[in-house]
């Protein structure tokens, strides 16, 4: 192992090394068994096959960064440098580093370090925007470039229709991207889709309008916007790509994500409560106040009427 100490003291220098020997020829577990080991325990839980994807990519790093160290002889400082070299925005580095912790703990639940040395990685600052909705012209006009979508691939002149009906279940169902993609013809029934989140596991039932259900019964097959055949991670992207296209054509820039906005804001605005809207759209009331809080009528008259008591 070729590896500066950080240190200046001979004695303390040996010292280290002669601790890590003891380590590597005594019960310590490396980095790559360890990792392993977690790996294992992950699938076992049912982790999804992206998000173990995700924990393979971070064994890969730690691996060569760190070769076959004991990872009890893995450091706050040793973590630290190597997250210097990330170049990630905060979101994903905040989410790199929760995969740390949870790797470490893992291990500390083992027995194969004395502590969490992730737990003292500082986390970047995120600052939240609101959320923006698509409005009702932009949305207008999307579907109208529907009609003007290039003819291709097996469904031929019924690409756009075919785009159009996915943008009608993502507005008023509420639907993250993966989830209308992974929707099921018999998820629909008396003009309700039951969604099963394939993020957090709830499971809930949203009513849609009847032109959407019409719309949706046109298209056959298990799936309503995908064969079924390949990977469902494959099937998202390809869907991405068509809607970016789409947004080209229609002259707005857009992401799906906030047709998910309108759906939420157009509850929010009726009086549906946080809570409700949390659950129907499969997030933690946390996340939907995160998201949402700007938007709810009450907390807003409330702000208002605080500032106007100012002026009297």
């Amino acid at each position: 192992m070729r590896k500066s100490l950080g240190i200046r003291n001979w004695e303390s220098a040996q010292k280290i090394v002669r601790d890590m020997e003891a380590r590597v020829h005594g019960d310590s577990v490396s980095v790559k068994d360890a990792f392993e080991r977690f790996i294992t325990a992950r699938a076992g839980k049912g982790l999804r096959s992206e998000s173990l994807g995700k924990y393979r990519l971070l064994e890969r790093e730690l691996v060569r960064e760190f070769g076959s160290r004991p990872v009890d002889a893995v450091r706050v400082d040793d973590l630290a440098r190597y997250r210097e070299g990330w170049k990630l925005a905060a979101i994903s580095a905040r989410k790199k580093i929760e995969r740390l912790r949870s790797f470490f703990k893992f291990c500390l639940s083992r027995g194969w370090v004395e502590r969490n040395p992730a737990s003292e990685l500082d986390m970047p600052a995120l600052k939240f925007s609101p959320t923006l909705p698509v409005t009702d012209t932009d949305l207008e006009n999307l579907l109208a470039a529907c009609d003007r979508f290039p003819n291709k691939g097996i469904y031929g002149e019924r690409t756009g229709a075919r785009i159009k009906t996915f943008l009608l279940v993502l507005r008023y169902a509420g639907l993250r991207i993966r989830d209308c993609v992974m929707l099921k013809r018999d998820s629909l029934s008396d003009g309700r889709i039951f969604i099963y989140a394939q993020k957090t596991g709830v499971p809930v039932y949203v009513p849609i309008p009847d032109f959407v259900v019409a719309e949706l019964q046109k298209w056959g097959g298990e799936y309503f916007f995908w064969s079924g055949a390949g990977l469902a991670k494959s099937a998202v992207a390809d869907w991405q790509r068509s809607l970016s296209r789409l947004g080209k054509f229609a002259g707005i820039s857009f992401h799906p994500h906030q047709l998910r906005n309108s759906f939420a804001l157009s509850l929010l605005k009726n009086g549906v409560g946080l809570e409700t809207v949390a659950i129907l759209l499969g997030n933690s009331v946390k996340i939907a106040e995160r998201h949402y809080s700007a938007f709810v009528p009450a907390r807003q008259a409330v702000l208002e009427e605080a500032v106007k008591r100012t002026f009297a």
